[in-house]
């Protein structure tokens, strides 16, 4: 870690620079020797690359649902060009810069962060040993190192030796209770962090492997800086758990204005707006027409959660404009109601037991028809001028061909030849 963080201590001088100067504003407050004074400098350091962050943070959040949205085409193209890798690639950049995703968007707030992350570490490290660096001072250096955070110094680690936390001014047991609970909720609060992503803000309609990489980093990200964060200084800790703690709110704060279509979360901000304009009649604020705009601009192209944001808004006597506004609409009313009007129409479904039962009783009103309808037949008195009249010559009666023996030819018989006689 030491060797890696030499690599940035190009750097080192503007981050101890900025220190310093939070140091002083806090110091005027708490105390120069203080734990507070020297925590709240990096945690002011940290909200203040955050901060400059940001743009970076929005790009990651576009790369991230644009990736999504990707995940089937390109699992598409894998599967086409599996035996030609450098035409899956051709393809796979293609279709990057045709959508204008960039795949490591995702990862340049990290990226971005890393370079002051190790020159911090490399200025506890250099307070830790007693040197001085970049603008700190001896003055500043002594004043440093009797600071203590909950009783472990600025710069003790959880696998420091007895002696060298003895040399800072504290105790073994303090110095590892302390930075075993911060690694606890420094693990813990990136955990949050992933799982609500995973569970508020994924568009349940698209089923990709991407999914199922990020619920394994959700996992696996908590166990990676549990094991590293015993090599950590207490300032470092406070460091990345801060940077932990903004990350959690900052996504929060995107999860219920801004997000995912298709998401859980677009259904309970959906929700919320359609209660805002139930009680104001209009849609209030910039980024909910916005919002609205977004939904009207897809037209049949939207989810099933806008659909149902639509219908609510006609059931309200509204319809949606272009430009995100609303306008009173008797015919979306009207329609609304007939929409209704013909779901109340539609016939209930029946059980199996209640077709059952009405498939017999039809059976048994079918029986008593054909036997009533026999009683009638057999009662009604045979049409004497059928009987009495007479039948041609020359065909046997309809009762002679019943008679016939067995073998013989139904029906009028050849006469035999006289020599047969």
């Amino acid at each position: 870690m030491d060797t890696i963080a030499s690599l940035f201590s190009f750097i080192t001088w503007p981050v101890s620079w900025v220190i310093v100067q939070f140091h002083t504003l806090y110091g005027a407050i708490f105390g120069d020797d203080t734990g507070w004074a020297w925590g709240l400098s990096i945690v002011s350091l940290v909200v203040l690359i955050r901060i400059c962050l940001i743009p970076l943070f929005v790009k990651q959040i576009k790369s991230t649902r644009n990736m999504q949205v990707l995940q089937p085409k390109m699992k598409a193209i894998q599967e086409r060009y599996k035996s030609d890798k450098q035409r899956q690639s051709e393809e796979m950049m293609k279709l990057y810069k045709e959508t204008g995703t960039n795949p490591l968007s995702s990862c340049l707030p990290i990226l971005a962060q890393s370079p002051f992350f190790f020159a911090l570490y490399h200025v506890l490290s250099a307070i830790a040993s007693g040197k001085t660096i970049g603008v700190i001072d001896q003055p500043l250096l002594d004043s440093a190192r009797q600071a203590h955070i909950f009783g472990a110094p600025l710069a003790a680690k959880f696998m420091d030796s007895e002696a060298t936390v003895r040399a800072l001014g504290a105790s073994l047991t303090d110095v590892r209770v302390v930075t075993a609970v911060m690694i606890v909720m420094m693990s813990a609060s990136q955990f949050f962090t992933q799982r609500q992503l995973m569970t508020k803000n994924v568009d349940l309609t698209v089923k990709t492997p991407y999914m199922q990489q990020q619920k394994m980093l959700m996992y696996i990200f908590p166990v990676i800086f549990a094991v590293m964060g015993i090599n950590f200084p207490v300032g470092v800790l406070v460091y990345w758990l801060t940077t932990n703690v903004w990350t959690m709110g900052q996504q929060m704060y995107v999860i219920n204005q801004n997000p995912t279509p298709g998401s859980k979360a677009q259904d309970h901000y959906l929700g919320r707006l359609l209660k805002s304009v139930t009680a104001h009649g209009e849609v209030r604020g910039r980024t909910k027409r916005n919002t609205v705009k977004r939904i009207v601009s897809k037209g049949s192209d939207r989810n099933d959660i806008e659909r149902k944001f639509i219908t609510g808004l006609a059931k309200l006597g509204f319809a949606a404009q272009e430009d995100g506004t609303l306008i009173k609409s008797d015919t979306a009313l009207a329609e609304s109601e007939s929409g209704a009007a013909q779901r109340r129409q539609q016939p209930k479904r029946q059980t199996k037991a209640q077709r059952q039962t009405g498939a017999a009783q039809q059976a048994g009103a079918k029986d008593t028809d054909s036997t009533e309808s026999g009683s009638k037949t057999s009662l009604q008195k045979p049409d004497a001028s059928q009987d009495d009249k007479p039948k041609p010559a020359g065909k046997p009666a309809s009762g002679s061909s019943r008679q016939a023996k067995s073998g013989q030819r139904k029906g009028p018989q050849r006469p035999k030849h006289p020599s047969k006689k």
